[in-house]
């Protein structure tokens, strides 16, 4: 398929406009009368009634138990990592096909990332890959998994849900289990997806949603932790306040907190965004429908697999190898049609170069091969 037949085709699902976003935000909800709302109450800051509400709807959809909001995901990844245990000097197993977050979290709580490959057809940690490091790599010492190579702990697994795509997690929750490693969800992607018939976010000790301004959802910045366990959620909401005790008017801290709250005016902005999430996603899946149907041998477009529920938040074509994969990313961002390729493999920057990693074979694969094309809401 030439490639000026795939941009005539992507801008006419856009009306047809001169220059189309990758993924931007629609505002066509309550978004402007819950921020007056929230503006005229003055509680504008980390305290306020929509940081609540937030929270509550949050974990309606997610079908979680507790929600804590964050300023970002990468903070609220952060502060996850250090809940199950990760402290400087210890390993978190995560994969390498992944934003800089993922990575950034594990080294701003202390941790050291090893890089697991990811399965060809989830673009997520591949639960094989992960059995096979382990089982060359590791050993239970007293109820706590450890590297026998580097002698640091295991603290974590953070596995990540590619472009809204679900990993294999049960997998990866069976054989965390097995290890004795903590499993937390990078999630930031993948608000609504659903793998087996239940909601991502929800197998993991903890999860983190992002809502940045590119997410299905936004509230310009911001994130959310998402457990099943009342301590571990307490624990993240006193983290997340500067560490601060209730008190009337006193300033008394037990330990070093940080100011990670979401303040109450991007909530009110997000939690307008969320009473329109199911419309989103029903919108998304039926542009990702009508690219399926278009889409055939060179590029493919990907879709979800049995079993599993995409949000499909950035809709993803596959190019047969490096050269077809930078054609179409050249002439299509040069018409205005904003494309992109995955993120640079985490291992390939040079603050991770030295971190342990498999042979990566998937990951280094689809870093050659996949595009992102335009995926916004369309109205």
């Amino acid at each position: 398929m030439k490639n000026q037949e795939i941009i005539n085709f992507i801008r006419n699902q856009f009306s047809g406009q001169d220059k189309v976003a990758l993924h931007q935000p629609c505002f066509g909800g309550k978004e402007k009368e819950y921020l007056i709302e929230c503006i005229d109450s003055t509680f504008v800051s980390s305290v306020g009634p929509f940081v609540d509400r937030f929270e509550s709807e949050v974990t309606r959809f997610t079908g979680t138990e507790y929600a804590v909001a964050v300023v970002n995901g990468t903070a609220g990844l952060q502060v996850a990592l250090q809940l199950v245990g990760v402290e400087y000097g210890t390993e978190v197993i995560t994969q390498a096909l992944s934003f800089i977050a993922t990575s950034n979290a594990i080294r701003f709580a202390g941790g050291v990332p090893i890089f697991i490959d990811v399965d060809y057809d989830t673009m997520g940690m591949s639960p094989i890959s992960l059995t096979n490091f382990l089982l060359k790599n590791a050993e239970i010492k007293n109820n706590e998994c450890f590297n026998k190579f580097t002698g640091r702990r295991i603290a974590a697994c953070l596995p990540m849900h590619t472009f809204g795509f679900p990993c294999r997690i049960d997998e990866i929750q069976v054989i965390c289990k097995e290890w004795q490693i903590p499993l937390v969800e990078d999630a930031a992607e993948s608000l609504g997806s659903e793998y087996k018939g239940k909601k991502i976010g929800s197998f993991g000790e903890l999860a983190v949603f992002s809502f940045n301004g590119n997410k299905i959802v936004t509230s310009g910045g911001g994130g959310v932790i998402v457990t099943n366990n009342q301590n571990l959620a307490r624990k993240a909401k006193h983290l997340t306040t500067t560490a601060k005790l209730p008190h009337p008017y006193e300033f008394i801290h037990d330990e070093s907190g940080y100011n990670f709250r979401m303040p109450n005016i991007n909530a009110a902005l997000i939690y307008a965004q969320l009473e329109q999430l199911d419309s989103f996603i029903e919108n998304k899946r039926e542009l990702a429908a009508t690219y399926a149907t278009f889409f055939n041998d060179n590029p493919v477009f990907r879709t979800e697999l049995n079993d599993t529920k995409s949000n499909y938040w950035l809709n993803c074509l596959e190019f047969k190898n490096l050269e077809d994969r930078n054609s179409f990313l050249e002439e299509a961002n040069q018409q205005g049609i904003m494309c992109r390729p995955i993120w640079t493999l985490t291992y390939l920057l040079p603050m991770y170069q030295d971190c342990q990693k498999d042979e990566q074979e998937n990951a280094e694969k689809l870093y050659n091969q996949i595009v992102n094309i335009p995926s916004s809401v369309r109205k």
